[in-house]
């Protein structure tokens, strides 16, 4: 299959994810994110879980916060 081919085939949910701010290569901080949810959940806290995986991700610290803001983000299609 052609990088057209598939562009093309998923035009519809790219053009949806670029509209509210998703990048595709935001799949890469999935696992970061699930950690991160994880960790809120057990207690921690922010600035702890975010300096752990700061070291653990190779990112920065404000990096991480703007992932958990995008990642928490609305986005139905009356949010965009």
């Amino acid at each position: 299959m052609k990088v057209f081919e598939i562009l093309n085939l998923h035009k519809e949910i790219l053009g949806f994810l670029q509209t509210v701010g998703i990048r595709v290569g935001d799949v890469r901080y999935i696992e970061l994110y699930n950690e991160y949810r994880r960790l809120l959940g057990n207690g921690e806290k922010v600035t702890y879980i975010v300096a752990s995986l700061s070291g653990r991700y190779h990112v920065s610290e404000r990096k991480i916060y703007g992932l958990v803001k995008l990642f928490q983000k609305d986005c139905s299609p009356y949010a965009v």
